[in-house]
């Protein structure tokens, strides 16, 4: 790249951020260095300082929060005797954007899996469990449908079903829209096995 070293290093450091390859962070640079004048790239610098000294974890979910409390656990309005345990924050945003779910969240950090050393010990389980003591009718476990995630949801099945509490997974299946002849085997066995009645 023929370009000054800070441009460079600058590259290289957006090209390190999950889904930003190296022409899409050339162009992000370009675009600061051509098009953004000196005071929105002092604000951005900044924004990205503030971030990482102010943004802390929910004391209650674990999700990210400019306070003590997110803003979902902060609002009484949802139903505060479903708990849906999902793996990073970023699974919230996810399940926000439907529009569907109204209750509260816990967020794990992480997921059992070996291979990369993490197991039950890592996650904040033990912080689910207390919560779950506070009077929970029903944890909706959804963690994503790969080895590691139905490990996850299979070990903290096995651990609250005693407790009497409802536990159920989030299906599987056919994407909305999709069709058949695109869907790989283990989609199409899970979109069966889930199947439910139109009647």
């Amino acid at each position: 790249m023929n370009h000054a070293q800070s441009f460079v290093d600058l590259v290289k450091h957006f090209e390190s951020l999950p889904g930003i390859g190296p022409k899409s962070a050339q162009r992000i640079v370009f675009h600061i260095v051509m098009k953004m004048n000196p005071f929105d790239v002092t604000q951005f610098a900044n924004t990205l300082e503030k971030i990482k000294e102010t943004l802390q974890f929910c004391e209650q979910c674990n999700n990210l929060s400019d306070n003590r409390f997110c803003h979902i656990c902060a609002d009484h309005q949802r139903d505060q005797n479903i708990i849906c345990v999902v793996a990073d924050p970023k699974d919230i945003a996810a399940i926000e954007r439907s529009k569907i779910f109204k209750g509260l969240y816990h967020v794990l950090h992480g997921l059992i899996d070996p291979m990369q050393g993490s197991g039950p010990e890592n996650l904040k389980i033990k912080e689910l469990l207390s919560r779950i003591n506070q009077g929970v009718e029903e944890i909706i476990l959804a963690t994503n449908p790969t080895i590691e995630g139905d490990a996850t949801a299979l070990y903290l099945a096995k651990l609250i079903n005693p407790l009497g509490i409802k536990v159920s997974r989030i299906a599987h299946g056919m994407p909305i829209g999709s069709e058949l002849d695109y869907a790989d085997s283990a989609t199409l066995s899970s979109a069966m096995e889930y199947r439910r009645s139109l009647m």
